[in-house]
């Protein structure tokens, strides 16, 4: 422009046209002088981050530790910084990152989970001449109390006695009850419980699969322990070796699940007077276990099952419906899921969305639809290799260049803002809020700013996520470990993001 400006001045030889020339050639050495400076200035800064970030991957907690990071503008999708970024490694629960993103694209955030109960033909006088089936429809946050409220409404409906067996419908999800390369040393526990259809939850934190154990101290030193199940079922049996110790006592609790089966092993020591606990641990058959509750309850509503044997079986189609109960919409459902990191809830997710999209509840149907909206976030699902739903399996596999494009992305959804608002948030004590971060970078930067996903398993440690720095902008950034040995590397990943934050 100035260039064009001269030549028609020169054209025109007019002194004012000068003047112009000399205050636009002005004007231009300054802006050019503000620009060089504002490009220093602007080198300066990422060359400060990059510095800061390597000092913290050279901490010799690291030593030996596989270590991969992406950082991006979470406008623009530019990088800001890699270290590896491009290796693929288990990303542990920030696998869940995708599932649920995969389950809102696919189901949407109003979708809700239905539980139905069917009678063979309808009732007569207050008799079902048939079986009574409750048909499970994948929901994970099905509970004693919605179990309860079933049986009521059957109840409510006039029946008073059932002529068959309660049966359990579960065939909306195949039969594949664990994941691939799940370990069976975590078979015991809740978080890695087997994946039905028909499943229950015994707490608010909806571990469903899974019942808790009581236990509380006996009356005296070298008294057996008081031990009973939440919800009360006869699906599961405790063989309690738990004794009561004095009041100075070592509390020293363990349990196990005996393989294929429902008879839960506990051993140990409790304090007399000491706070009961609450441990919870998976059960054999999900399925049979909610039936039981399920049968359980209608006994308390005065409905009688002659046949108290549980049975599995599909509905018949000709069934009659008597009851129903719905879920919370999935937007509200996924709190647990992502604030808690919620194993079995994603494999349910997984499997409900294979059963919409392709008519099978299987992990391999459900999987190809994370894979189609990974696609359609932007990241070639060829690069990325997903095995379950949860992070559990550690043969998942992905890179932080594409978890960090995934999560560029995904802000473009009607959904993002309910999303990001249900993954942890750093510093927040309130478990509802900052979930697995509730204790993690409380008083820095980052805290009540990362919203982030952690996953953690014997030897693999994550952090992905958001991040707003001191100036308002807005970057995302993954951390994938793998490799240490005893202690996960979190305060590594949090010093990072703290950085990030500053």
């Amino acid at each position: 422009m100035p260039v064009g400006d001269h030549a028609a001045a020169r054209a025109r030889k007019t002194n004012l046209t000068t003047y112009r020339v000399a205050v636009l050639c002005g004007l231009v050495i300054g802006l050019s002088l503000a620009l060089v400076g504002e490009e220093q200035g602007a080198r300066a800064q990422p060359a400060m981050l990059v510095d800061s970030l390597d000092a913290v991957l050279g901490d010799p907690r690291l030593d030996g530790i596989t270590v991969a990071v992406t950082v991006r503008s979470a406008e623009t999708g530019e990088l800001v910084y890699d270290r590896q970024g491009d290796l693929r490694l288990p990303p542990a629960s920030n696998e869940k990152l995708i599932t649920s993103a995969a389950a809102l694209a696919d189901l949407g955030p109003e979708f809700r989970f239905r539980t139905t109960v069917l009678a063979s033909a309808p009732p007569r006088n207050g008799v079902l001449a048939g079986e009574l089936y409750v048909r499970g429809g994948g929901d994970p946050s099905l509970d004693a109390d919605r179990m309860d409220e079933l049986a009521a409404a059957v109840a409510a409906a006039g029946v008073s006695d059932v002529d068959g067996a309660v049966v359990a419908d579960d065939s909306l999800f195949d039969t594949v009850r664990l994941g691939t390369d799940w370990s069976w040393q975590d078979e015991t526990f809740a978080y890695a419980a087997p994946i039905s259809a028909l499943s229950l939850a015994p707490d608010p934190d909806l571990n469903t699969g899974s019942v808790q154990v009581d236990v509380l101290p006996g009356a005296t030193p070298g008294a057996p322990a008081q031990v009973g199940l939440t919800p009360p079922t006869r699906a599961v049996q405790l063989d309690n070796h738990i004794l009561t110790g004095s009041p100075d006592a070592t509390r020293s609790l363990s349990g196990e699940r005996e393989h294929g089966t429902n008879r839960i092993v506990l051993r140990g020591t409790i304090p007399l007077r000491a706070r009961p606990a609450h441990p919870l641990f998976s059960v054999q058959d999900p399925a049979l276990y909610a039936a039981d509750v399920f049968s359980m309850a209608l006994a308390r509503h005065g409905v009688h099952v002659h046949d108290p044997a549980l049975r599995r079986s599909p509905t018949p189609e000709s069934a009659v419906e008597l009851a129903h109960t719905d879920s919370r919409p999935l937007a509200q459902v996924l709190f647990p899921l992502l604030k808690l990191s919620n194993n079995p809830m994603a494999e349910m997710l997984v499997k409900t969305m294979g059963a919409r999209d392709a008519g099978v509840g299987s992990w391999s149907a459900g999987l190809g639809v994370a894979a189609r909206v990974l696609s359609a976030e932007g990241v070639d699902p060829r690069r990325v290799q997903l095995i379950d739903g949860s992070g559990l399996s550690t043969s998942n596999l992905i890179a932080p260049d594409d978890l960090t494009m995934f999560l560029v992305d995904v802000q473009r959804e009607p959904w993002f803002a309910l999303w990001y608002a249900a993954l942890p948030i750093a510093g927040v004590p309130d478990r509802a809020v900052g979930g697995t971060l509730a204790d993690r970078m409380a008083g820095t930067p980052a805290a009540g700013n990362v919203h982030a996903k952690t996953g953690t398993l014997a030897t693999t440690s994550a952090l992905s996520g958001y991040v707003t720095t001191q100036s308002g902008e807005r970057l995302v950034f993954s951390v994938l470990e793998s490799g240490f040995v005893g202690d996960p590397p979190h305060a590594v990943e949090d010093q990072l993001a703290i950085i990030l934050a500053s």
